[in-house]
């Protein structure tokens, strides 16, 4: 397994670091991971493999590349025992914190969007590195808070 550092945001008290991985198979399989290491805390952004990944697969693809991650940028993951979880492989971490659902998961996104550009941070990164999701889900969650009327409309209405 390879890991190169991709690029790194600093914010005043922490920093929010991008990695490319790459998994290699005897087989000539090979996986390409984008991962963001933020406050502690391993998210995937984008995974590519060939041939694709099974759920399974998927699932146990955080735990493959936690820890060379972790040794290339120079921190130990948060120790949580809330986190852990029991899958048919037996025990295991999750590669993100859980996010409640519904109404009051939008709230919390709105919350923390409006306070990033208050701070006159970028607010859906914020949004990513709060909730562990890529920048397309985070877009999503962003969405149904603007739909539910948490957020202001994107655009003005002429």
């Amino acid at each position: 397994m390879s890991v190169r550092p991709a690029w790194e945001v600093r914010e005043h008290d922490g920093a929010t670091a991008w990695f490319n991985a790459r998994l290699d198979f005897p087989d000539g399989a090979h996986v390409e991971v984008l991962a963001v290491v933020c406050e502690g805390r391993l998210s995937l952004e984008d995974v590519r493999a060939q041939p694709p990944l099974s759920l399974d697969d998927l699932a146990e693809l955080a735990d493959w590349i936690e820890g060379p991650l972790f040794e290339a940028c120079g921190t130990a993951p948060e120790p949580d025992d809330e986190w852990s979880y029991e899958s048919s492989h037996g025990p295991g971490r999750r590669a993100r914190p859980p996010w409640p659902r519904g109404v009051e998961g939008r709230r919390l996104v709105a919350e923390e969007y409006l306070a990033a550009q208050r701070a006159g941070y970028d607010p859906v990164l914020a949004v990513m590195c709060v909730t562990g999701h890529s920048r397309r889900k985070s877009l999503r969650l962003i969405a149904g808070a603007r739909d539910e009327g948490l957020l202001a409309p994107r655009h003005a209405r002429r």
